[in-house]
């Protein structure tokens, strides 16, 4: 057992063998044929969905499992270990499910939130723009407020996750605020066949299921019961589900490192060159150690980010996020490396399934956001150092 297992509940430690026997059923074949047939996961999603991973963290009233964040990252960090992770789970229950059971009105949450549990309904999520980058003050999305109260957004987005198969999209707008003149953020839902609400896809060299796609919002005009919460809160209630978009991404980032690992650590055990196991070799066997080491941080800080957002801290969750996020991008970047760089020229093939996470391991250190602005985050608001811009 690992360490960070041994700090779980009995239920945790429940859901985690649920979820990891499901994954087994599925595992990476299964992914690689979807991803090969250009289709998406549906059998895998719906099972889960059946089964109540889905919606674990959303409320029971809505049809959810009552849980938390701690719980969902559990579940798709089984998934991924088992080499059949579920990337919408961090856009449609993670971040859209949570920002609408904590904000969204009556009618929002009766709407959207059973379907986002039992799996027959999925949110994308649209905040990241051409020009923006990790600069939100720099968002360009406007909305405007009609005189009867609908809203008319214009703007662009660029890398969104699953437009194609979602019902609707959750857009970080900006709108005027009539007080001081500026800019303040809101979310609005979009549905996905809006007029003047287009999607181009964008030619990725990433293997995966989950297409990655450019929007462009021309006068897409909404009611009023689009927006979200409350107009004059959309940045609390926009890092409301950032903070668990990081902890999930940490959650993908363990999983996968954790499935490339455990190929290594079989091949390791019954490659044999010379006399012994190519395992027994300790520049073998040592750099699998310390990737091990790293992965098991990384789901402590993972945990403990997950806690501390369960528990209602959102400013010591945005610290932990930011960590948990880093640590396991960190992590699971090395431990592909080292899994590839372990079977040597079979690491590169097919048969194995390795080579795919190469560019895969890549995007945790990416998205969504970058280790340089999360290293950033820390010098400022953990250590206390001044800003450069």
């Amino acid at each position: 057992m690992s360490t960070s297992t041994v700090l779980e509940t009995e239920e945790h430690q429940a859901l985690r063998a649920a979820v990891a026997a499901l994954g087994k059923r599925f595992g990476r074949d299964y992914m690689t044929r979807v991803t090969a047939a250009d289709g998406h996961p549906e059998e895998l999603w719906a099972e889960a969905a059946k089964l109540g991973y889905l919606g674990v963290n959303l409320p029971e009233e809505h049809g959810g499992g009552g849980c938390g964040i701690s719980e969902l990252s559990i579940v798709l960090e089984e998934l991924g270990a088992a080499g059949s992770p579920l990337l919408m789970m961090v856009v449609s229950p993670a971040i859209c499910g949570t920002v609408i059971s904590r904000f969204g009105t009556e009618e929002q949450k009766r709407a959207w939130l059973p379907g986002l549990a039992d799996g027959s309904r999925t949110m994308a999520f649209g905040i990241t723009e051409p020009d923006a980058g990790s600069n939100s003050h720099r968002i360009t999305t406007t909305a405007a407020k009609a005189d009867d109260g609908s809203w008319v957004l214009t703007g662009r987005k660029v890398f969104i996750s699953g437009v194609d198969i979602a019902d609707a999209t959750l857009i970080v707008g900006r709108t005027s605020d009539a007080r001081t003149g500026r800019l303040k953020p809101c979310l609005f839902i979009v549905p996905r066949d809006t007029p003047g609400f287009e999607r181009r896809q964008i030619d990725m060299e990433l293997q995966a299921p989950e297409k990655q796609f450019e929007l462009t919002l021309d006068d897409v005009r909404l009611p009023a019961e689009a927006l979200v919460g409350d107009e004059d809160a959309g940045l609390l209630q926009l890092f409301a589900g950032l903070n668990p978009e990081r902890i999930m991404t940490a959650a993908f980032a363990i999983g996968m490192g954790r499935y490339a690992l455990g190929r290594a650590v079989e091949y390791a055990r019954d490659r044999t060159v010379w006399q012994a196991p190519i395992g027994a070799h300790q520049a073998i066997a040592h750099p699998l150690a310390q990737v091990h080491i790293e992965l098991e941080l990384a789901r402590l800080m993972m945990q403990k980010a997950a806690r501390l957002y369960d528990a209602g801290d959102d400013i010591g969750a945005g610290e932990a996020a930011n960590m948990a996020k880093y640590a396991a991008a960190e992590a699971c970047v090395r431990a592909v490396d080292q899994a590839v760089h372990t079977l040597g020229g079979n690491g590169l093939t097919r048969e194995f399934g390795l080579a795919s996470l190469i560019t895969g391991s890549r995007v945790a250190r990416i998205a969504p956001v970058s280790r340089e602005m999360i290293l950033n985050y820390v010098s400022h608001q953990s250590l206390g150092l001044p800003k450069s811009y």
